[in-house]
């Protein structure tokens, strides 16, 4: 009898096809997220579960898959929303997609800087509204991106991906993170590794690449966004919590930055109160990875995760720091 796999949302074709091979599959594809009475209910029949970060696998969850749920494969790089303590203790595997998804990241991260640098989002607006009637000097005057300098907060696989892309516009490039990288990677890199508020106060834009813990948890707050250039840009594309979405609000409101590029939102899906009203402010529905080629290759690794654990080995992309 081949094992239940429940698939929690919306899953390629291409990796669905793969897992049925081996696998009765209990798909959700209504386009809605499953309750949490309807998650509980799915660990208690299924032996592997593919999950979306918008699910909350909690320790009730997991404890409703006994002694014969193996895994939580997140579709996503990210693992936030699963209890990853409680699923140790019970010895149930959490896997990621990290490695597959930093280049289309990046891509997007450069179109949100010059986006919202030239006033894309905006003059698209104006246009598709008729307001166009010729052109004019004044008329969205934004800022430039070749030969400034970009600040990366977070600088692994996305981090580095964005700050390649800089050697293009030949840009100074400053970065931030908890350990500093080896020479000869800084080199070939063009990057230079400053303090968290030289940073912040340097850059032109700062883009942020780091994960939720309770060291990032809002370390771009209202103290901080003061640090940067009333002239400077924030782009964020890491995680929602990372920044405080009210205080971010209140900056843009009074010109304190030019202007901020966000795919992630503290509290998301839902916006923080004011985000709308902005012009200075480009809002993405969490796009990052959000290209065919890579949400395929990263639901294959899903699956090629859920197999590893059906047959009793070590899922080949573990969340990091897994304690054994």
């Amino acid at each position: 009898m081949k094992p239940t796999v429940t698939v929690t949302h919306n899953f390629p074709e291409v990796a669905l096809e793969k897992l049925r091979d081996r696998a009765e599959v209990l798909y959700n594809d209504s386009g809605n997220s499953l309750s949490s009475a309807d998650l509980i209910e799915r660990a208690g029949e299924s032996r592997a579960m593919i999950s979306y970060l918008t699910d909350r696998i909690n320790a009730t969850v997991l404890n409703a898959g006994g002694d014969h749920l193996k895994i939580i494969a997140n579709y996503g790089a990210g693992f936030n929303n699963i209890d990853v303590a409680h699923a140790q203790k019970k010895n149930i595997w959490v896997s990621n997609t990290p490695g597959v998804l930093h280049e289309t990241t990046a891509d997007l991260t450069w179109a949100m800087m010059l986006g919202i640098a030239r006033r894309i989002v905006e003059s698209d607006r104006f246009t598709r509204e008729g307001k166009f009637h010729g052109w004019q000097a004044d008329l969205f005057l934004g800022g430039d991106v070749y030969g400034k300098t970009l600040g990366v907060i977070g600088c692994g696989e996305i981090g580095k991906a964005v700050a390649r892309r800089a050697l293009g516009f030949g840009m100074r490039v400053l970065y931030h993170q908890r350990k500093r990288l080896p020479q000869t990677e800084e080199k070939k890199l063009n990057v230079r590794f400053v303090a968290f508020d030289e940073l912040l106060k340097e850059s032109d834009f700062v883009t942020l690449h780091v994960p939720l813990n309770y060291e990032t948890k809002y370390m771009i707050g209202e103290n901080q966004l003061a640090m940067m250039k009333p002239t400077a840009y924030l782009i964020h594309a890491a995680r929602g919590r990372v920044v405080d979405d009210k205080a971010l609000v209140e900056a843009l409101k009074n010109k304190s930055i030019a202007g901020a590029a966000l795919d992630v939102y503290e509290n998301e899906p839902e916006l923080t109160e004011g985000m709308t009203d902005l012009d200075n402010l480009i809002i993405l529905p969490h796009i990052g990875s959000a290209s065919v080629a890579t949400r395929d290759t990263m639901a294959l690794l899903v699956v090629d995760n859920v197999f590893d654990a059906l047959d009793g080995k070590t899922p080949r992309t573990l969340i990091p720091n897994w304690q054994a």
